[in-house]
């Protein structure tokens, strides 16, 4: 595919990376053409994350969504990017998480910066830095291309330095900036700087008395001692107030694009002001939707709700958990294991769709995005519902009996490491996540005369039947019970065949498992030998 032809294309899609990089570059024109600055210095992206407890799937969310904008950006342009992911490490450790052992360690630590706290899990020098690794364990499993920056390293080393003399000496005029946006209590002790205790170690969030923009110190008064306590403002001896921080570093490390969470929307605009006041443009971005944990509240690091990362490549595929980070990012979504199959049959569905498209739609195609323009493609049999279903019925936590039936299924089909990994997955799922919720019922009368019919039927046929006449046959026999509605005729099915109210598509199950396979199934549902197992 040729780089010309693709860049046309891309000019005119709709695919949201596309609009986000068209977007980055007529600002990034507007700003060189207005300042002469360097078009060969590598555009900024960059992600931030708040290391107050273990990183969760959103974490992952934003650095995964921004790396696809820096790619249809580096496709839209040919320009150079970079990508740093920012950690809050040097924040003030203000609430215990409740998914962390050892929170008794924890407790004397309140307020200390999370470098400083003690990893409750006792394999890093703090929790900071135990939560940083986490991160970047999950980022190199996807094989991202990033640089890993700590706020700790960079307050420490002076590389903040300059910023935050420019921002000492515009002191006020920040202050006036954040002011408006407080309560009146808070209003009274607000300070860009956060000193840090030279006594505890503690971030503090107290009323600074002076400040002395020469010498780069700002003055306090010790609450216990009520002693006036100067401190430099350099080299970690103070921090900045969140939204002032987010500004500083946009200013101090040159930060062309970042986006954020819609809870965030009013500090994007507060840090947007006070990087104006000192002169730079604001990064491009945009604000994503939160996702939500199955009761629709908002995931949290500290409540530890929602799904982790493990919990999702423990029944999904990386290329799924991709596919539902790209689809719909400012729609909020739910995460909970209901969307786990579903989204990897999305995944192979975009895969397959992606085969047969021209490059105007392959641009627009997902998995052009998640694979940089050079998906692997990759034939599974059958879907992942599918084989959930079939483990389901055949009890089958070996990958070599489940290919089996595969292969009875699709003979023409190979026995791939992918294959495998998905029958791996789908047996974890069903065994943890839908077996232990299974409820079998006997059928009722007309119920009972379907199945029956059913059985009939299904003992004329062969094993080359395919699919489609088998899912004909279920359907008309369903109509031949009378049904006002035919849902009611496969929830049926469903619930007392595979104990669940939902399942896959019959015809392609039946024709799955085998003939003679279904036929004992629902002869053992007639005589009620699957509820009586589940009551064992």
């Amino acid at each position: 595919m040729e780089k010309s032809e693709i860049k046309k294309f891309a000019e005119k899609s709709n695919a949201w990376p596309f609009v986000e990089a068209r977007s980055l570059r007529d600002r990034l024109d507007k700003i060189e053409s207005s300042a002469s600055k360097d078009n060969n210095i590598p555009i900024l992206f960059e992600t931030g994350y708040g290391p107050s407890g273990l990183p969760h799937i959103g974490t992952f969310g934003e650095v995964a969504r921004t790396n696809i904008v820096r790619n249809a950006f580096e496709v839209l342009t040919g320009r150079n990017t970079r990508l740093i992911c920012f950690s809050d490490d040097m924040d003030g450790f203000r609430k215990i998480p409740e998914n962390v052992p050892n929170k008794d360690l924890l407790e004397k630590f309140i307020d200390h910066p999370l470098t400083s706290v003690p990893d409750p899990f006792e394999k890093f020098s703090s929790f900071g830095d135990h939560n940083n690794h986490k991160l970047q364990e999950f980022l190199n499993h996807f094989n991202f291309d990033y640089e890993f920056v700590s706020a700790t390293e960079c307050y420490k080393s002076g590389k903040f330095d300059d910023a935050l003399k420019k921002f000492l000496l515009n002191y006020e005029k920040i202050k006036n900036i954040i002011l408006p946006t407080l309560g009146e209590d808070r209003k009274k002790t607000y300070s860009p700087f956060l000193p840090i205790c030279p006594k505890s170690g503690k971030v503090l969030q107290v009323n600074i008395t002076s400040i002395d923009t020469k010498n780069n110190t700002v003055s306090y008064v010790d609450q216990d001692t009520k002693e006036l306590v100067t401190v430099s403002i350099l080299s970690g001896s103070c921090k900045l107030q969140w939204k002032c921080d987010w500004a500083m570093r946009w200013f101090a490390l040159g930060v062309d694009y970042e986006m954020s969470g819609k809870d965030l929307s009013e500090s994007v605009i507060l840090s947007s002001k006070i990087l104006r006041l000192l002169g730079r443009t604001p990064p491009s971005g945009f604000s994503y939707e939160l996702f939500l944990d199955n009761n629709g509240e908002k995931i949290s690091k500290s409540k530890g709700n929602g799904l982790s990362i493990e919990e999702w490549l423990r029944y999904g595929s990386p290329e799924s958990l991709s596919l539902f980070m790209y689809a719909n990012p400012k729609r909020a979504k739910r995460l909970f294991f209901d969307v786990i199959p579903k989204t990897t049959d999305e995944y192979f569905s975009h895969l397959k769709k992606f085969s047969e498209q021209e490059i105007y739609e392959k641009i627009d195609n997902p998995v052009w995005h998640l694979h940089k323009g050079s998906p692997k493609f990759n034939n599974i049999p059958v879907t992942y519902t599918l084989l959930l279903n079939l483990v389901s019925v055949c009890y089958a936590s070996d990958p070599d009996i489940v290919w089996g039936y595969v292969k009875t299924y699709s003979p023409d089909s190979k026995r791939t490491k992918e294959l495998d990994d998905l029958i791996d997955l789908a047996v974890n799922y069903y065994k943890e996540k839908i077996e232990p919720q299974k409820q079998y019922r006997l059928p009722n009368e007309k119920e009972r005369k379907g199945i029956s019919e059913l059985i009939n039927t299904l003992s004329t046929l062969n094993n080359e039947t395919s699919s489609d006449d088998i899912q004909s046959i279920v359907f008309s026999i369903g109509k031949t019970l009378e049904y006002e509605n035919l849902r009611e005729w496969f929830k049926g099915l469903y619930e007392t065949v595979l104990g669940q109210s939902e399942g896959p598509r019959m015809g392609s199950f039946i024709k799955l498992y085998g003939i003679e396979p279904t036929i004992k199934l629902l002869e053992n549902v007639i005589t009620g030998n699957l509820v009586k197992e589940k009551l064992k």
